[in-house]
């Protein structure tokens, strides 16, 4: 296996622009300015590789042929509504399909290049569109890219996936879609389905009658800082992830769960953010002999947080971590300004937080956090052969 790294990138992964939305695609372009001008896309190993659209055949896969039709054909019909497009969370926009199928492209190449040994980690910041349905756009999501990502990794052989999402919107569209297959384990930590969009990720949802125990969902209240997300963190996914044994991790990394994300109520900082990155390497490193595929997802702090955490991600995946206090170079900081009149820039690739914690333990007055803990080992942890009440497990 080469210890290579794949960036996907080129600059048409930006013509997923759903216009005057959340989702900008300037969050990705600075992200790669970014680490660019740190230097982390320089580094011996890490080979930026342009991708191409994925066919039909492998986007069928997941979505229903009816739907690529209907997201073909919607940007030629003004009033088109159905299969959730036309709406404000997903208009109707020119190039839809083929900006769509781009970033699922760049994906499936990411995780071809993993499985294949060509690389032993692959990062695609541009993907990460985890609410598409197999029917339906969702949530800013035309295209599930992790979803036929791994549908793919399924064909060429894979037995057992691990997906990862620490968006703070539940991955309700890769959970469904395999939901009731076995060789997939989906987890997902995220801000409470009673307080946040989709309303779903509650820790009975554990799998289908075929899959029991492949689906993991860790709801966290409002207001979870790093210390309470870190601790939920490690009370659940090693655990889990061990207990399955992947041959491949797959993360979904939205950097919508910070404390300045106007869409969400969790409080992350960046230096959390980049402290989970580590983690989920370590993981890989541990369970996949380093086999790590990586997208992009939510975040919409554009200039604020966005750049800064996944060039954290870019680092990580590609070597040594960024030190958290370097600081944002003055050419970036041109670009963002020139980007974004108006919004605060950052100086530093810190937010000066310790991301510290303390384990989980099953005694003692629960709080909001551990009660979550709780539910989720309760509901999944003995359908995969664990204790729920055991730390060790």
């Amino acid at each position: 296996m080469s210890d290579d790294t794949v960036v996907m990138w080129d600059e048409s992964l930006l013509a997923y622009d759903l216009g005057d939305h959340p989702l900008d695609p300037v969050r990705v372009e600075l992200t790669l300015a970014l680490a660019w001008e740190l230097g982390v896309l320089h580094r011996p190993g890490v080979r930026m590789v342009k991708p191409y659209p994925a066919d039909d055949e492998l986007l069928g896969r997941v979505h229903d042929p009816r739907y690529l039709g209907a997201v073909r054909m919607a940007p030629r019909e003004p009033f088109f509504t159905g299969f959730g497009l036309g709406t404000s969370d997903n208009p109707v926009f020119e190039g839809m399909h083929e900006s769509s199928a781009l970033i699922a492209g760049a994906t499936v190449a990411a995780a071809e290049a993993v499985w294949r040994g060509q690389a032993r980690r692959a990062v695609n910041v541009a993907g990460g569109l985890h609410h598409a349905m197999a029917d339906r756009a969702a949530g800013f999501c035309v295209y599930n890219d992790p979803a036929v990502a791994i549908a793919r990794l399924l064909d060429l052989g894979a037995e057992r996936i691990a997906y990862v999402d620490v968006d703070v919107h539940h991955g309700d569209g890769v959970q469904q879609i395999f939901w009731d297959d076995p060789r997939v384990l989906t987890v997902s930590l995220h801000e409470t389905p009673l307080a946040l969009f989709p309303g779903t990720g509650f820790p009975d949802e554990t799998g289908g009658p075929n899959a029991a125990g492949t689906a993991v969902n860790v709801p966290l209240p409002p207001g979870v800082e790093d210390a309470g997300w870190q601790r939920a963190f490690h009370a659940v996914v090693p655990s889990v992830l061990r207990a399955f044994r992947p041959q491949v991790l797959f993360t979904q990394c939205g950097a919508d769960a910070h404390r300045v994300d106007p869409l969400a109520d969790l409080h992350l900082s960046v230096d959390g953010q980049r402290a989970t990155y580590l983690a989920l390497r370590a993981l890989a490193d541990e369970l996949c002999d380093g086999r790590w595929v990586a997208t992009g997802g939510g975040g919409y702090a554009l200039v604020e947080v966005v750049p800064r955490a996944w060039t954290h991600l870019l680092a990580v995946a590609t070597g040594a971590p960024l030190d958290p206090a370097t600081l944002t170079p003055p050419g970036w900081r041109d670009l963002a300004r020139a980007r974004r009149p108006g919004t605060d820039i950052p100086l530093r690739m810190t937010d000066d937080v310790d991301p510290s914690y303390e384990p989980w333990q099953p005694t003692g007055e629960p709080n909001p956090v551990d009660r979550a803990i709780a539910a989720t080992r309760k509901a999944v942890f003995p359908l995969l052969g664990l204790d729920p009440h055991d730390p060790r497990d």
